[in-house]
C-alpha cells in the first residue's frame, strides 16, 4: 500500500488480486494525482494490473493516446458518467455476456465535468450511471451529495454488477473502511455532504456569488437531482 508501518493498509488488500473480466481505465486528473488520501491506489492494489490502468491528464487526443482512442472505439467499452443520456448499468450488464471495458474518471465533480466534455473521444463509448442510494463511505473528504461515491466506491459497485459477484464491492471497500478509520483516530474529522450541512443549517463557508453555483446550491437544499 506505500503507506507507512504505523497506518499500512496491507492486511485489509485482498491476499491475490481479485479475479475479474472487466477491465478498468481511470481518467485521472492531475489535481487528484497529487493528493495524499486519494483512492485510486487502493482500488489498483485490489486488482491485477492489466484491469487496472491509470492515465493522468487533463486532454486526451487520438494522436497522443492511440491505445485509449482503441478502447473508447470499442462497442463493448462504457464510460460511467451520470446524466440524461447515461444508461443505468444493470440494464447494460443484463444484455452483455461478453467482457467488457470501464472508463471511469477521477477527479473532483468539476474536473470530471471538464475532462468528460472537453474529449470528443470520451463520447464514443456507450455512457452509463449507477442506480444506487448507498452513502459513501468515504467520510474524511467532503461529497456534494450525501449519495456522491468516491472513484474506490463507483469500481466496486460497478464491478459488481459487470462481474454479477456481490463479494468483489466488500473486498474493494475494505482498505477504504480501514483508511477512514485509521485517519479519524489520528484526528481527522468526518466530512458530511455539501448536500447535508446546507440542509442542517450547518454550511459555515460564505455562500458564492457566482449566480450558478448559488443556483446549484439552492437544488441541493431542494434535494434536486443535478
Amino acid at each position: 500500500c506505500s503507506r507507512p508501518q504505523k497506518v499500512c493498509l496491507c492486511p485489509f488488500l485482498p491476499i491475490h488480486p481479485l479475479k475479474v473480466s472487466t477491465c478498468l481505465y481511470i481518467i485521472q486528473h492531475p489535481a487528484e494525482a497529487s493528493r495524499v488520501l486519494r483512492t485510486v491506489p487502493l482500488l489498483a492494489a485490489c486488482l491485477p494490473p492489466d484491469k487496472c490502468k491509470i492515465l493522468i491528464g487533463r486532454r486526451f487526443s487520438e494522436d497522443r493516446y492511440p491505445e485509449l482512442a482503441t478502447v473508447c472505439r470499442n462497442p463493448n467499452t462504457l464510460i460511467l458518467y451520470p446524466g440524461a443520456e447515461a444508461t443505468n448499468l444493470e440494464e447494460v450488464a443484463v444484455m452483455s455476456s461478453s467482457p467488457s471495458v470501464m472508463i471511469i474518471i477521477d477527479g473532483t465533480w468539476s474536473q470530471a465535468k471538464d475532462i468528460f466534455y472537453k474529449n470528443s473521444l470520451f463520447r464514443l463509448p456507450k455512457q452509463v450511471q449507477l442506480r444506487t442510494n448507498v452513502s459513501s463511505q468515504y467520510v474524511i473528504r467532503t461529497q456534494p451529495t450525501n449519495t456522491c461515491l468516491s472513484t474506490l466506491e463507483c469500481a466496486a459497485v460497478a464491478l459488481t454488477v459487470m462481474e454479477k459477484n456481490k463479494s468483489i464491492q466488500e473486498i474493494i471497500l475494505r482498505p477504504l473502511q480501514a483508511l477512514c478509520s485509521f485517519q479519524i483516530q489520528h484526528g481527522a474529522q468526518i466530512h458530511h455532504s455539501k448536500e447535508h450541512l446546507l440542509k442542517n443549517g450547518l454550511y459555515d463557508k460564505p455562500m458564492p456569488k457566482n449566480k450558478r453555483k448559488l443556483r446549484r446550491m439552492e437544488l441541493l437544499v431542494n434535494n434536486v437531482k443535478i
